[in-house]
């Protein structure tokens, strides 16, 4: 749905609409927002290159520490994610994001996109880098790559958190068909995002509001590398949806998985609602499940530091 939003150009328009909705604030809340908003601003994504499986995958890391590799969702290269997100994140760990071939500065997919295609590409990248073992957040259709990386490396991964997804299989719970319907419309807009991405309430259309103008605001500074997705790229990663729906495969091998892991999702999340959470739970033996109250599917971007902090718990835990 980024994709969607960036491609139409309409978050030029975004960070003059978060200041508009913007509160007022005392001295302590000012500041506190400041320095979020300082620490969002100077992060910055700078693209090397890995060549895999002949073509050119474009990543970016930021922070020290453990590493921990971000999965995107459908046509969402790593020019779309919440800087907010990401530097309170990289303020325990060493971050990883990268393209999908296809997406942003990555080159062409040399096959027709899967995700198990996808997974594999991803586990060559990590090899490349030296990275033996990370733990990995994958929401949305970045946790379908997610599932399929821990079941066919499994050694590349120490914990996961699935974020926002479904484990696939006719078991999967889909969102209402409104929201079907605006989710996979490339015209829907700013408007259509917003309605299927974050609660209708005020304070959360403004905080999904306030997420899409930082984003904006990195790309068209500089600090974040373009944003392209082409249709074709985008198209095939829609069109494997539907064999990971019909098939109960990986809904079934996720009673192997070993590693322990965190399903986290917002309770009002109307593109993959919660019952997926719960499913995936079941089916995981070592997962636990958080269900965060009054959040929509891009939650990570209504409350980053709030989420942030609860991913930064799990992975620290014993």
């Amino acid at each position: 749905m980024w994709a969607v939003l960036l491609r139409n150009g309409l978050t030029l328009l975004l960070a003059l609409a978060a200041l508009l909705v913007a509160p007022s604030a005392g001295v302590t809340g000012l500041s506190a927002t400041a320095e979020a908003a300082s620490a969002a601003d100077a992060v910055r994504l700078t693209p090397n290159y890995a060549r895999i499986a002949g073509t050119t995958i474009a990543w970016a890391e930021l922070g020290e520490g453990r590493p921990l590799l971000l999965l995107n969702g459908t046509g969402s290269p790593m020019s779309q994610w919440d800087p907010k997100w990401l530097a309170a994140l990289a303020d325990q760990r060493r971050v990883i994001v990268f393209d999908y071939p296809g997406l942003g500065v990555s080159g062409a997919a040399p096959k027709r996109i899967t995700f198990p295609r996808l997974a594999n590409w991803t586990a060559q990248l990590l090899r490349q880098l030296g990275l033996s073992r990370v733990d990995v957040f994958g929401w949305s259709m970045g946790g379908f790559v997610a599932q399929n990386l821990v079941r066919r490396h499994p050694e590349l991964v120490g914990r996961l958190i699935l974020a926002g997804t479904n484990p696939g299989s006719a078991k999967t719970k889909l969102g209402p068909r409104w929201a079907q319907r605006i989710d996979s419309d490339p015209d829907a807009g700013l408007r259509g995002y917003l309605r299927t991405n974050y609660p209708l309430r005020v304070a959360a259309q403004r905080a999904g509001r306030r997420a899409v103008a930082r984003i904006n605001d990195a790309i068209t500074s500089g600090r974040y590398p373009p944003d392209t997705v082409p249709a074709r790229t985008y198209n095939q990663m829609v069109e494997a949806e539907d064999p990971w729906l019909r098939s109960s495969r990986n809904c079934r091998q996720l009673a192997r998985v070993e590693q322990r892991t965190l399903v986290i999702t917002g309770r009002k999340d109307v593109v993959t609602p919660p019952a997926n959470s719960r499913l995936l739970t079941t089916r995981l033996p070592k997962a636990q499940l958080r269900l965060l109250a009054d959040t929509g599917h891009s939650f990570l971007f209504q409350k980053p530091d709030k989420v942030a902090g609860i991913v930064s718990r799990f992975l620290q835990s014993g």
